[in-house]
């Protein structure tokens, strides 16, 4: 039977990820899994404490949303440690690609008996920034200084604060002007962001990259070029569906390996972290994470 040892960011969704994992819990250990718990103080301290605990053979369940998920997922990629992941954040988006259910029991079912399959993950580099590792996605512009506003949102949660922080951050971005290299090969682009995508989710269920696949070994980059603020918002709204990967404004490539540059200062973030700024790159990292879904 399973040893798990999870990881709880005791904050994420309002400090619901304690409240899940006590649901989820008794399930696991009346199948007869052994489980401990452990909280971080910090995404650094919940790293520490997920590779402590695959140096013992044990099961790590990240507990929170996706920056805790993608934060352990980047700590444990390559060290052959499976992950399960229990959503309990604000977005959730990469156990969304994973279509992970919200309900203990179903969950529980899915940790207890399915199989590690594995995933990519995406190293990640800038200045700032040497290597990190995550899961989901790396995007570059305005969806970033969104991304930001919701992270400090104190009376929105989930899809609500995204969309709130996009509409904010609409209203002040002006296009920039971005040196996107796909596999060596370089793309012009004036516009609102450039996004990598391991997932096709971010932002709170926004389809962004409906192609994109978390075991392909591939990115798909979306790029969003320099379009009136009227057609932007339409575009945001389409994110619901993917709808938007239809216009003439939306395009998208695929690549091993992207590098992003602008000439002026960009925000980066990925999985729901705002890093840095501009220039960075992000490669796949073929099947290096074994998940269970």
């Amino acid at each position: 039977m399973r040893q798990f040892t999870a990881v709880v960011n005791p904050t994420a969704g309002g400090s619901t990820g304690a409240a899940t994992l006590l649901r989820l819990a008794p399930l696991l250990r009346a199948a007869g899994a052994e489980l401990t718990t452990e909280y971080s103080r910090s995404l650094t301290h919940a790293q520490d404490l997920a590779r402590a605990a695959g140096e013992r053979g044990r099961t790590v369940l990240a507990v929170g949303g996706d920056g805790i998920a993608g934060g352990i997922g980047g700590a444990l990629s390559g060290t052959g440690t499976v992950l399960g992941l229990v959503p309990a954040g604000r977005g959730n988006d990469f156990a969304r690609a994973l279509h992970l259910p919200a309900e203990p029991e179903a969950l529980a079912r899915i940790l207890l008996h399915a199989q590690p399959r594995p995933v990519d993950t995406l190293e990640v580099e800038s200045a700032a920034h040497p290597r990190t590792v995550v899961l989901g996605s790396v995007y570059a512009g305005v969806d970033a200084e969104a991304n930001r506003h919701a992270n400090n949102a104190r009376l929105l949660r989930g899809a609500a604060s995204y969309y709130a922080g996009g509409l904010r951050a609409v209203t002040t971005w002006r296009p920039a002007d971005y040196r996107v290299t796909v596999d060596g090969e370089e793309h012009p682009h004036r516009g609102y962001t450039v996004v990598a995508a391991n997932s096709p989710y971010y932002g709170s269920g926004r389809l962004i990259a409906p192609g994109a696949r978390v075991d392909d070994g591939l990115l798909d980059v979306v790029l969003i070029r320099d379009a009136p603020r009227r057609l932007f918002f339409t575009l945001m709204n389409e994110l619901s569906t993917g709808a938007h990967v239809h216009r003439p404004e939306v395009r998208i490539l695929r690549a091993r390996e992207l590098h992003i540059e602008a000439t002026r200062p960009v925000p980066y973030g990925a999985d729901g972290e705002v890093e840095a700024t501009l220039p960075v790159t992000v490669r796949v990292r073929p099947g290096d994470l074994p998940v269970l879904y």
